[in-house]
């Protein structure tokens, strides 16, 4: 009998991208050398990660696998009416993006000088509807399968708020993927919130809060390095986005890499005898196979494109494990020196 490893899964956010982080999870699913102890996620992340607790509640591995497939089939079949779909053209050439849809274009510009409160007064989004089909939030409140942590942006002090067991909800994935520019703050307990992303695209600090070291396997969707600068206004809001919603995960890249060099230090083994376990880290990222989507495709909801993005994750998530497995239990595989800057 082959022994298992556990990772504990950190989930980023990217809207429709998040059907990369679907194929990771699918492909992750199947690997019955590795066991998942605890989720955090941010927007699309907070909703890979709900949806596979669920699932996993229900019926084990192939119940997750099986409700994230269910979830992307559901998100999509959902958008069809949706007025943001490609047109002939790009179709045709397999363009992915909606930069020639005409309401995109409208409310691109909208969103940049009109506020939700406006444009959207009723709040209407679709999404929720969906994940309240596809999630049985009392359910997983009540189970101990796998420990879930969502976080979101306290609008009023500028805080993250990480939600996790019973405090779970349908509105607390909501606040955790709100962009500001495109819905209401999520009122939660009469506080508001927005995405999670803003201070933490995801949290991991929820993992090691008790001094416990570990595997944590972050699923990054947002490019960290880009070789050409914007040129356009939306590309620089982009990468300006880019920038910001992985500028917090720099932030405990830094303090990890710290904490693991004072935890292994002749320091602390003089003063306390004994040295505390060390947070190891790696990382499953698209590369170029997100770098040349444009942000218009985050809102692309094409089944055609999610199954694009899935496979991508799977392929990712393979090497991933040719390259990495054995280092898992034992080793960081990302370089946290280079990535915390």
């Amino acid at each position: 009998m082959r022994s298992s490893k556990t990772v504990n899964l950190a989930l980023q956010g990217g809207g429709a991208h998040g059907a990369f982080t679907w194929g990771v999870l699918d492909r992750l699913l199947e690997e019955q050398r590795l066991e998942i102890d605890s989720i955090s996620g941010t927007s699309a992340g907070a909703m890979n990660a709900v949806v596979l607790a669920s699932g996993f509640h229900k019926d084990g591995r192939e119940g997750a696998k099986n409700a994230l497939e269910s979830f992307w089939r559901a998100v999509s079949r959902d958008g069809r009416l949706s007025p943001m779909q490609r047109g002939m053209v790009d179709r045709w050439l397999g363009n992915w993006s909606l930069d020639q849809n005409p309401f995109f274009l409208a409310m691109d510009v909208a969103s940049r000088f009109v506020s939700p409160y406006d444009f959207n007064p009723f709040n209407i989004n679709p999404l929720r509807d969906v994940l309240e089909r596809e999630v049985d939030f009392e359910a997983l409140r009540k189970s101990n399968d796998l420990k879930i942590y969502l976080s979101a942006t306290n609008v009023h002090t500028g805080k993250v708020r990480v939600f996790q067991g019973k405090e779970i909800t349908a509105d607390v994935v909501m606040a955790s993927a709100c962009l500001p520019f495109l819905f209401k703050a999520v009122e939660i307990d009469g506080t508001p919130y927005w995405d999670g992303g803003y201070v933490g695209n995801p949290p991991l600090f929820p993992f090691f809060r008790n001094g416990e070291g570990g595997d944590v396997l972050l699923v990054q969707t947002n490019p960290v390095e880009r070789a050409e600068t914007p040129q356009s206004a939306r590309d620089i809001l982009n990468r300006i986005n880019e920038i910001t919603f992985n500028a917090s995960l720099a932030s405990e890249f830094r303090a990890i890499g710290y904490v693991n060099r004072m935890l292994g230090s002749k320091l602390l083994r003089r003063f306390t005898g004994k040295t505390s376990p060390e947070v190891r880290l790696h990382r499953i990222e698209a590369g170029e196979g997100l770098l040349e989507l444009n942000s218009s495709s985050k809102f692309n909801v094409d089944w055609s494109f999610f199954q694009h993005l899935r496979d991508i994750g799977r392929a990712a998530t393979e090497a991933f494990l040719k390259k990495n497995y054995r280092a898992i239990g034992r080793r960081s595989t990302l370089d946290l020196r280079k990535e915390g800057g």
